[in-house]
């Protein structure tokens, strides 16, 4: 994989982590309830692609520097949760760096199974924004992504980028790093200009 794909991954997994053992200690959680939460948050996206996709088991179980991480990262936001309460804009930084190497990754592995679009938009947004649905749901909330903000569709846009690079020819890595960094500043702008899509309002 490449090494820049590699660490934006690592980058992403520590930010949904925490992301996830924040919402898990603003509900009252206990550790374990946090760990799970920060777990889930982190790589439960990239686990249910696996699933789809058939693969067994999933990487994000048997690959220990993930889960690894992931739980590093809860666990030191649960014993300094004071600390990353204060940490804002750096974190939703880090989180748009993660889903867009969550996007790239997800797409890249859907293609090389099967090079069908809406595989790779699927399975690219699952492995993105799939672990924030089981962070939501779990914490009895409906998911942030049905409700408000440019987020999965920074996510569906980048995956079919992708696609279309990669249609064209044999990876070179180009497509995968196009397609991270055009979902992680679409995420970006849309945080600085408060972009959301439409919806009904109730009167």
């Amino acid at each position: 994989m490449n090494l820049i794909l590699e660490l934006a991954n690592y980058i992403g997994i520590i930010a949904f982590a925490i992301s996830g053992s924040m919402k898990g200690i603003k509900k009252g959680m206990d550790l374990l309830g946090v760990l799970v939460l920060g777990f889930s948050t982190a790589l439960g996206g990239g686990i249910t692609a696996d699933i789809l996709l058939g693969i067994k088991p999933p990487t994000n179980l048997v690959y220990l520097p993930y889960p690894l991480t992931a739980l590093i990262a809860s666990f030191l936001t649960f014993l300094f949760y004071k600390i990353f309460a204060n940490v804002g804009k750096p974190l939703l930084y880090a989180d748009a760096i993660g889903l867009g190497a969550f996007t790239a990754s997800g797409a890249s592995l859907a293609y090389s199974i099967d090079p069908s679009p809406l595989l790779v938009i699927m399975i690219g947004t699952i492995t993105a924004v799939g672990g924030g649905v089981i962070r939501d749901i779990l914490s009895n909330e409906v998911p942030v992504i049905l409700t408000r903000e440019f987020y999965a569709t920074a996510v569906i846009i980048g995956s079919g980028i992708y696609f279309l690079l990669r249609y064209e020819g044999e990876s070179n890595y180009y497509d995968i790093i196009i397609s991270f960094l055009i979902t992680t500043v679409l995420r970006i702008i849309a945080m600085k200009l408060k972009w959301e899509l439409p919806k009904v309002i109730n009167t």
